[in-house]
């Protein structure tokens, strides 16, 4: 049987790229293949429509199994386990709290993550744990002081509380989440000076040393992708930032290992669900070289390995048909296992605009639950390995992310390049394209700049901050601070304004006059009313037409504010100025970008949309003209 299928596949002559390339430029009938096939990513890079064995033949790291040096393929070597995080608001209720933890608990949650409100009121203690962690068991969970501001405190009271506990210290997880350095990129300021910070950290790594497994700083690399930082930008900046610490803790007498060993990563993943993956298997290879540079021959590799947390992040999540956030929270949450994390964090699906409740919190919780127990996801270490698209993503990506890194060092570390404004305005540039890229719909947050929900309207009154960016930036701060925020908000902002408008108006009705060729009509319909229903105008596509004529006595009975004319290229030469001249008060727009769009413009006809248009700006001017604010 075997050599049957050895002499089977002896009948077909080997492909080489040329000959694929040949056959798909032949496919192609004359368009061009860079344009048309090849993707130039945010990343830096261009990611090819097809990978073959030659290209990552040349990645050394393919001969390294998991567990291995430098842990691209994962620290994990019998399973892909992960924790099933869910974060409880802790306010001056700790019993409150207790009582929520011990609850989902049994709901399938492995990791609690508490976050602390008004976490510089009072000092943190040993007995307020002991009303916080009651009953609950330490070696069978992860545990996490989640914005533990006063972090010193924090760190230092939760090891002495699994000290003085019936438990074995060396079987508890938990981490405390002190980042001075992250802190000062989102408020430009530290608490007591940029010495008393690191020395806190020092602190806090020192006296926890009694409970091995309790890592005391925590890398926020999640406040650059929720700021609209591209993945390879993350990650490079969550490294600098990683060895500033290493750095600053080296300095201050504390052994590389065990400075190693006390930091964790929290990492937003985003929508892009083959680049999230890559991203944490080029982030373990990366740590591991980088602290490799510091512990040298002498220290174990075990203290290479990153510690890896992962969150969905908040940048391409919607107020606006807020279901679909499932969607997007439901492939980030299979990046992040699949590229081999520890930890993930799902959070509610309105989360972004309201307190959780008890049913959001619950499909939250039941999103990995359905990866592990029906779809096995923990069942595989590196189920992505040997791909070639993953391989090479990985490798693209490290490389990016690399000469981020290096960039920093050569400004002088982490908060130099902070203080020199290099990585604000990395990250700011970034931002600034993503949010063109949604403006002109290259970049889809479904929902919101592409197919909307035609009949949603805000009913809830929210609060104007969720539509604003997140600035944290304190009095006296010293530098420009990152500023996390959604890519949906000015679309948000637009559609808000016209459900408070049409609270004292009629809402604004874009009127499809289709007339003409009937495909070209239907499906420029289709088009326009999904465009227009982004601003949350009501629309409405016409009957179909013989004579521009009906349509207008169609669009004019309904009280249209904007005739949409929708027919083809050849026909609006006649049509669009007939239309045009019997439109009345109403906004006037023709569905397309034809040939004759500047004889059309000469005789007064100045609105067109289509798939070029800037989505954002145009939907604004006709708000204006509107009169809606």
């Amino acid at each position: 049987m075997s050599e049957n299928n050895n002499k089977l596949f002896t009948d077909f002559p080997s492909v080489s790229t040329e000959d694929w390339k040949a056959k798909i430029t032949t496919d192609l009938k004359g368009a061009d293949y860079d344009r048309k096939l090849v993707w130039r990513t945010n990343e830096g890079f261009a990611a090819q429509p097809f990978y073959r064995l030659e290209d990552v033949e040349k990645l050394d790291y393919l001969n390294t199994l998991p567990g291995e040096f430098p842990f691209v393929r994962g620290k994990k070597t019998n399973d892909n386990d992960w924790y099933v995080r869910q974060d409880i608001l802790v306010g001056d209720d700790l019993a409150e709290a207790n009582k929520k933890a011990l609850d989902i608990l049994n709901k399938g949650v492995t990791s609690l993550g508490f976050v602390f409100e008004n976490c510089h009121a009072k000092t943190f203690s040993v007995e307020d744990l002991d009303v916080l962690l009651k009953d609950i068991c330490l070696e069978a969970i992860e545990v996490n002081l989640v914005q533990a501001c006063s972090g010193k405190n924090h760190a230092l009271a939760l090891a002495a509380y699994i000290d003085k506990c019936n438990c074995d210290s060396s079987k508890v997880k938990a981490s405390v989440a002190v980042d001075p350095f992250g802190k000062y990129a989102l408020t430009g300021t530290y608490r007591k000076g940029k010495e008393d910070a690191i020395e806190r950290v020092r602190q806090g790594i020192e006296g926890t040393a009694s409970v091995p497994n309790l890592r005391s700083i925590v890398v926020g690399a999640k406040h650059f992708g929720n700021s609209g930082a591209s993945v390879s930008q993350e990650l490079g900046f969550a490294l600098a930032q990683g060895a500033e610490y290493m750095s600053a803790m080296t300095d201050a007498g504390v052994d590389a290992c065990t400075v190693a060993r006390n930091i964790k990563f929290d990492f937003s993943v985003s929508a892009n669900y083959f680049m999230e993956i890559a991203k944490f298997r080029a982030g373990r290879m990366l740590w591991a070289q980088i602290v490799k540079a510091y512990v040298g021959d002498c220290g174990s590799d075990d203290c290479c390995q990153m510690a890896a947390h992962a969150e969905t992040g908040s940048w391409n999540k919607s107020v606006y048909d807020p279901y679909v956030n499932m969607l997007r929270t439901q492939t980030e949450a299979m990046s992040a296992a699949l590229g081999g994390v520890d930890s993930i964090t799902v959070s509610p699906f309105n989360e972004i605009f309201e307190t959780p409740n008890v049913f959001s919190e619950r499909i939250a919780r039941n999103q990995q639950l359905l990866l592990k127990e029906e779809s096995h996801f923990d069942k595989i270490v590196d189920p992505s390995a040997g791909s070639y698209y993953i391989e090479e993503l990985t490798a693209s990506i490290a490389e990016q992310a690399w000469q981020l890194f290096l960039a920093v060092q050569d400004k002088g570390g982490f908060l130099a390049a902070l203080k020199a404004g290099f990585i604000q305005d990395e990250v700011k540039a970034m931002a600034n394209k993503r949010d063109l890229n949604v403006a002109t719909r290259r970049e889809n947050i479904l929902g919101t700049n592409q197919f909307p929900n035609f009949t949603e309207k805000m009913e809830a009154k929210l609060d104007a901050s969720v539509f604003e960016p997140k600035d944290m930036t304190a009095e006296g701060a010293e530098i420009e601070t990152l500023k996390p925020y959604r890519g949906a908000m000015a679309f948000e902002r637009l559609r808000l304004a016209t459900d408070k408008y049409s609270e004292a108006n009629k809402r604004p009705l874009a009127f499809m006059l289709t007339v003409g060729n009937l495909g070209m009509r239907k499906a420029r319909a289709q088009f326009a009313c999904n465009f227009f229903a982004v601003a949350g105008y009501e629309v409405k596509e016409g009957k179909g037409y013989a004579t521009v004529e009906e349509g207008l006595a169609d669009a004019k009975a309904e009280g249209a504010a904007i005739i949409v004319i929708c027919s083809s290229d050849d026909e609006y030469a006649e049509l669009a100025p007939e239309a045009f001249a019997g439109k009345g008060d109403a906004l006037f727009v023709v569905a397309g970008s034809p040939a004759c769009m500047d004889e059309l413009k000469a005789k007064g006809i100045e609105n067109f949309v289509h798939v070029k248009s800037n989505l954002l700006e145009e939907l604004k001017s006709y708000n204006t003209e509107l009169g809606i604010n």
